[in-house]
């Protein structure tokens, strides 16, 4: 939960984000769009494909600057970011692709922490070729994760997987969130996702969008079992009838 006077991580104010189609026509993507994450805050931008969620994720984590506004990050923080496709090295094992982002980021230790809360230990030594797309999120997740981030984005990691390994995953966020200091913004269209997993929620929406709705969730996570969740999302929609999935 975002509290008063708790340290900001992220500041990010976007006046106005476009890029040019393929027909050379400039095409809006955000407009007036402006806000904060507190440490150890879980955010979640709420809206349909294509309304600007990734393009919010890149430009917080620093991989889109061409947009008119300001990005405050805090100097000391680390950002981890979970894409909507895996982009694991496909020639490299599981143990390899975690191991390269920690080096990257200078971090030493033993990967088997993450191995093992992602329950890729039977995988360990597997090319990331070989696995399963559910597998292969899994493999991103721990990834982030290994590098000890200090923000951690994560965009839909969890679309196009079965049930059974979808909630495995959101367990293992609850966990993360509840048990590490790490603010969390992820973009999702599911809302029954949103609502089980933040402290906070964004609606997005228009063209270019912008934030319609924004609602605090008092219920701490732990809390929050199926009829919770549905009570939420039943509320939610009274107000922005077209939130979510």
């Amino acid at each position: 939960m975002q509290t008063a006077g708790a340290e900001k991580l992220l500041e990010l104010r976007v006046d106005s984000k476009t890029y040019v189609s393929a027909a050379k026509r400039p095409v809006g993507v955000l407009r007036d769009f402006s806000f904060e994450l507190a440490a150890g805050s879980f955010a979640t931008l709420v809206g349909p494909s294509g309304c600007g969620k990734t393009t919010i994720l890149r430009i917080a984590a620093g991989l889109d600057r061409d947009f008119r506004g300001e990005r405050r990050v805090s100097p000391s923080a680390r950002i981890a970011m979970v894409f909507q496709e895996p982009r694991l090295l496909p020639w490299r094992s599981v143990e390899d692709n975690i191991r390269i982002a920690m080096h990257a980021a200078s971090v030493t230790g033993d990967i088997g922490e993450w191995l093992e809360r992602f329950d890729l230990a039977d995988q360990r030594h597997q090319y990331a070729g070989e696995l399963s797309l559910g597998q292969a999120r899994r493999v991103s997740m721990a990834r982030a994760m290994s590098v000890h981030p200090d923000l951690l984005l994560l965009d839909e990691p969890l679309v196009s997987l079965d049930e059974a390994v979808a909630a495995r995953l959101r367990g293992e966020l609850r966990d993360i969130a509840d048990s590490r200091k790490v603010s969390i913004l992820l973009a999702t269209h599911d809302l029954e996702e949103a609502a089980e997993l933040s402290d906070r929620l964004l609606f997005l929406a228009g063209k270019p969008a912008r934030i319609v709705l924004e609602k605090e969730l008092s219920i701490p996570r732990r809390q929050r079992d199926r009829k919770t969740v549905t009570a939420l999302v039943d509320e939610i929609r009274t107000q922005a009838p077209d939130a979510g999935n």
